[in-house]
């Protein structure tokens, strides 16, 4: 049973990242695949690369999807993530403008915080979630998916051209001379801490730094995309592949190359949303279960795009809700079809695979509200087949996110 479920897990977690790519490189060669800064040293280390929003990308090395799922729970995990898109917007009303399109209360951060985000559209959808950080109260730095990067940066720069035609100060700088690692996992505050003077013992959930590691100056914020405590780190380009090789190093074989597959795995064990699954732009952050993400002054105040549909939505409630699942049999996947008890189609999963970590099925979705509530009993629909299912709580795995004793 343990190789069925190691297949299927494989399997699941290709054809969710695949259904995720930009359908215009659904069927591109690898001369048209871009390639990151850390390419051949993948490549060397037995890197297995697929392409990902035009991009081409290791979906695990040596280690199994589910041992490198388990590693980073109990040790560490370093993966590659410098095909999303870093930015920054700077001037003096750069929040003034950020917060026209998501709807976060930027103002409100204190220098050196971020929080999770979400770029609406005029009717309240998702065009993509992003962490934004204020650095300064005149620099905002923010990252983006790598599959929503051209249709980000557009609605991005239209918007700025307007807000600037009406005398707003405001300016973008695109990172592309930066490369992005994520570092996550138990072991790698006290690994990373080896590479840099600064006291990270001090640093939590949510903060940002600019500071020097392993002689690089480098762009620090503690978070990440696994449920555990680690850090992403933006990194001048010629400087990655050399802080990589010295992060294994340090952590002495503990802390991994690890690829999609894994990352995957972990983030929905989290309970984390993948864009252009799990969200979507006709699907609102209220819908997603993201309504803590929008600030108390932004829910008085609005001012953002879509602030009619999602203010009413918070008044009213929304007609559907994202939740989790677990269930019997097969491991559902994306688009599977949830019923209720008597056969009444309620919604559809938009992630699902089997837990390395829980060793059963989780999923995702979207059902009619009223029936997300933890223990609510539904059927899935694999492969024409009803399975029982039940509605749960999220995270599926309990989060590890680090804050100062």
């Amino acid at each position: 049973m343990r190789g069925a479920g190691l297949w299927q897990l494989r399997q699941t977690l290709t054809r969710r990242l695949s259904s995720s790519r930009p359908k215009s490189r659904s069927f591109a060669s690898d001369a048209d695949l871009k390639k990151t800064s850390l390419y051949d040293f993948h490549v060397e280390n037995g890197g297995k690369m697929v392409p990902f929003a035009g991009w081409s990308m290791p979906i695990q090395y040596k280690d199994s999807i589910m041992d490198s799922t388990l590693n980073c729970r109990a040790n560490g995990s370093l993966f590659d993530v410098s095909h999303m898109c870093g930015l920054s917007l700077t001037g003096k009303d750069a929040i003034k403008f950020l917060e026209k399109l998501v709807i976060a209360d930027v103002a409100g951060l204190r220098p050196g915080t971020g929080t999770l985000t979400v770029f609406t559209n005029e009717k309240g959808g998702a065009i993509d979630d992003s962490v934004v950080t204020k650095v300064t109260e005149d620099h905002i730095y923010l990252v983006v998916n790598a599959g929503c990067r051209d249709k980000d940066l557009a609605h991005i720069g239209e918007h700025m051209e307007a807000f600037k035609g009406k005398g707003g100060d405001v300016k973008w700088h695109i990172h592309d001379e930066r490369s992005l690692l994520a570092l996550q996992g138990p072991l790698s505050g006290s690994v990373l801490q080896l590479l840099t003077k600064d006291d990270l013992s001090k640093m939590y959930f949510g903060e940002f730094k600019t500071l020097d590691i392993n002689g690089s100056h480098c762009y620090l914020t503690r978070t990440g995309y696994t449920g555990e405590d680690g850090f992403e780190i933006s990194v001048p380009s010629e400087n990655a592949v050399d802080l990589a090789k010295a992060i294994l190093e340090k952590s002495e074989g503990k802390v991994r190359l690890t690829g999609l597959g894994a990352r995957d795995s972990l983030r929905l064990e989290a309970g984390l949303c993948l864009y252009g699954n799990d969200m979507e732009q006709h699907i609102t952050p209220v819908e997603a279960g993201l309504t803590w993400a929008i600030g108390k002054r932004r829910r008085a105040e609005g001012g953002f795009l879509g602030a009619e549909v999602i203010l009413k939505q918070l008044e009213e409630g929304p007609k559907i809700r994202r939740a989790g699942f677990f269930s019997s049999g097969p491991p559902p996947r994306s688009h599977s079809e949830i019923v209720s008890s008597s056969g009444e189609n309620i919604g559809e999963v938009t992630s699902g695979g089997f837990s390395p970590c829980l060793k059963k099925n989780i999923a995702m979705g979207y059902v009619k509200s009223g029936l997300h509530k933890p223990g609510t009993e539904v059927k899935v629909v694999v492969r024409g087949k009803s399975y029982d299912a039940v509605v749960t709580k999220m995270p599926f795995v309990a989060t590890k996110y680090y804050k100062p004793s």
